[in-house]
């Protein structure tokens, strides 16, 4: 049976994660205030920007960077995006 949290992201009551996406207090924050929407479209977010700004997972200052940009996109803050990027027509 799915769980229902209110998500921070998208303000209102969705599925919650299965599980924290990974150890810790940050992790758990996550589990407790967003949903698996959000997580997911964070998780798509993140690849565009790990590509179109060719990081490397390796290196700490791309990770905190990471880390800052998925807090603003969480809180509903203006976040960084991929220059260029248009998405595509459906």
């Amino acid at each position: 049976m799915s769980r229902s949290i209110f998500c921070k992201k998208y303000q209102k009551e969705l599925e919650g994660l299965d599980t924290p996406p990974f150890p810790g207090p940050k992790g758990q924050e996550i589990f407790d205030s967003i949903s698996k929407q959000a997580w997911l479209d964070w998780q798509a977010h993140q690849t565009m920007l790990i590509n179109e700004k060719h990081l490397s997972l390796v290196d700490p200052e791309a990770r905190k960077y990471l880390q800052q940009e998925m807090g603003k996109f969480f809180a509903g803050e203006d976040y960084d995006r991929a220059e260029g990027y248009v998405a595509p027509s459906l």
